[in-house]
């Protein structure tokens, strides 16, 4: 069953770069300067930022729908990154390379299915929640840190 990876789009997120650190305190985000990588992964590029490059860490209300699962998490957000254009069923490194939370949601915007898989499966247990017919969309997550990675639906 095909799949379609949903990166963010740059444009909210550019003008955080512009603002102090008051103006971004007062916003609860932070900017800095990338110390390792892997472990810094955009969620705009869908790739993890390198060393000595600029991050965005913003609160995103990832899923804004009227439900009890209704929430928000920390994303990074590199400097000028672009938004990628994934192909059908294409998996970045950047989730491959992680154990991930899947969440699958139904119409009402209720989890109905729910599991962790190591990226390298990724495909595979996308396809498996979205044979269950009653699932419109699913998230991903970082198992480990938990930061919201991205949405996926039916292609």
């Amino acid at each position: 069953m095909p799949f379609q990876i949903h990166s963010l789009p740059a444009a909210p997120f550019a003008n955080y770069f512009k603002l102090t650190k008051k103006e971004l305190d007062a916003k609860g985000a932070h900017i800095e300067v990338v110390q390792e990588c892997p472990g810094t992964p955009c969620r705009v590029s869908m790739a993890d930022a390198e060393v000595g490059e600029t991050v965005l860490l913003v609160n995103y209300e990832h899923q804004p729908e009227n439900s009890p699962y209704q929430a928000t998490h920390a994303i990074f957000v590199r400097k000028d990154a672009e938004q990628a254009a994934l192909a059908v069923d294409e998996i970045p490194v950047q989730l491959s390379s992680r154990l991930i939370s899947i969440r699958g949601f139904d119409g009402k915007h209720f989890m109905r299915e729910a599991d962790v898989v190591d990226g390298q499966q990724l495909g595979e247990a996308i396809e498996t929640v979205f044979s269950n017919p009653s699932i419109d969309y699913i998230h991903l997550h970082n198992a480990k840190p938990g930061c919201f990675a991205a949405k996926v639906t039916r292609a």
